[in-house]
């Protein structure tokens, strides 16, 4: 009778193990964060809404894979949203379709769906061979008014808006095109080979803006490019979660880091590490002076009840630290970037960042660190971006700015 049953657990336990190990392994190959709608405020145009029109974006994804399923978001919504169709192509570097590789995405099975308010929701995988850095072309057809839309508004790549119709499966003439994301947060594929996955938790920096349009030139995205030309057989994942305004303490332009890093970050399937750039905004929005018109107007109302210290971001980043690493996740800080020149510089903010940066740097807190600071800053004048690197504002980096930020990092980091 033992050896009966020392054989019957034997024979289950190794099921199991041949089940796990032929297991798909899905990973996250694209995200973008979901914000809240927002109303016009100064130059910020308001959160738009879609009624019967389709919805075409382009996505470059970075680890490749055998499936793929897309991940629609109403987290932010106010009513439940219909998609009426939806479909998934293979598309060139300039987001022209393949249309032999077209794929139609069901929901259990359905080719509609209908999204609660304040969920997101997976498609069902797709049979469909993606290499690394593939480019795919996603288009929605929403066939009832959406409400204010979920949208990511710092997209960089433009998107195409049709008339009233459904254009999913044709081309049609676009009735606008947003450089914005709506109603998508991410892609996942089934991984081909063994991939691990990096989040970017960060602000505009790391959303590119000041980066050239349509051309993927975010530094995450060139960090991607740097890990695929490094090694074939390894993949990875990046996603890039970066919010234009977004701090670490407070909400604004978008919740604070410290408020969204369990959903936007540590929920990502194959999260192996994490990357935080972020601090910039809190500094500024607190403790700089805005100009008179609009621009001031709007950061005036951003600023909090309680300015941060060094010590109260220093606890913000210890946060994440502790949280990152209760999941088995490495996480890396980048120092804050210089921003002499921005219209919301002040010499009391940037001391701010030099105690956050000296801290970064000798106290150990995080699995490494990389010096973005160092990156961009012009060495004549250190508290400012180097004129090549920014884009004009002294605030963003320009394209060979964001190269610079990419080809800092070392890649040994990444095993």
């Amino acid at each position: 009778m033992k050896t009966t049953w020392a054989a019957l657990v034997c024979a289950v336990l190794c099921a199991a193990i041949t089940e796990q190990a032929g297991a798909a392994q899905w990973v996250t190959t694209w995200a973008a964060a979901p914000l809240p709608p927002s109303v016009a405020m100064g130059p910020f145009p308001g959160t738009p809404s879609y009624t019967n029109q389709t919805i075409r974006q382009v996505v470059r994804i970075s680890a490749g894979g055998n499936r793929v399923r897309v991940r629609f978001t109403n987290e932010y919504g106010t009513k439940p949203l219909a998609i009426g169709a939806a479909r998934v192509t293979l598309a060139d570097v300039k987001g022209n379709e393949q249309a032999a590789s077209a794929h139609t995405l069901t929901f259990a099975g359905k080719p509609t769906t209908l999204i609660p308010v304040g969920a997101p929701m997976l498609s069902d995988p797709i049979e469909l061979r993606t290499e690394a850095l593939a480019t795919l072309s996603i288009s929605i057809y929403l066939p009832e008014n959406t409400g204010p839309c979920t949208c990511h508004q710092a997209g960089m790549q433009t998107a195409y808006v049709s008339d009233a119709g459904n254009f999913v499966d044709k081309a049609f003439p676009p009735k606008e095109k947003p450089l914005s994301r709506a109603f998508i947060s991410g892609v996942e594929v089934e991984a081909a080979t063994p991939t691990k996955v990096i989040a970017v938790l960060g602000d505009s920096i790391s959303d590119g803006v000041g980066s050239s349009d349509d051309a993927n030139h975010r530094w995450p995205d060139l960090l991607a490019e740097r890990l695929v030309a490094r090694n074939a057989n390894q993949g990875w994942g990046i996603a890039n979660l970066g919010i234009s305004g977004n701090r670490l303490l407070n909400d604004g332009a978008g919740q604070s880091a410290l408020a969204r890093f369990d959903r936007d970050i540590l929920s990502l399937p194959g999260l192996s590490h994490v990357i935080v750039f972020l601090g910039v905004n809190d500094l500024g929005i607190s403790y700089g002076k805005f100009p008179e018109g609009p621009l001031g107007e709007f950061f005036k109302k951003q600023v909090p009840a309680t300015r941060p210290t060094a010590e109260s971001m220093i606890a913000g980043y210890r946060q994440l630290i502790e949280r990152a690493h209760a999941k088995g996740v490495k996480i890396f800080g980048a120092t804050i970037a210089p921003y002499e020149g921005a219209f919301y510089y002040s010499a009391e903010g940037n001391g701010v960042r030099e105690q956050i940066n000296k801290w970064m740097r000798s106290s150990g807190a995080f699995d490494a660190v990389l010096d973005f600071d160092t990156a961009f800053r012009d060495p004549q004048k250190p508290t400012q971006m180097a004129i090549p690197l920014q884009s004009g504002d002294h605030l963003h980096g320009s394209d060979l700015g964001y190269e610079a930020v990419a080809k800092s990092i070392d890649l040994a980091l990444f095993k």
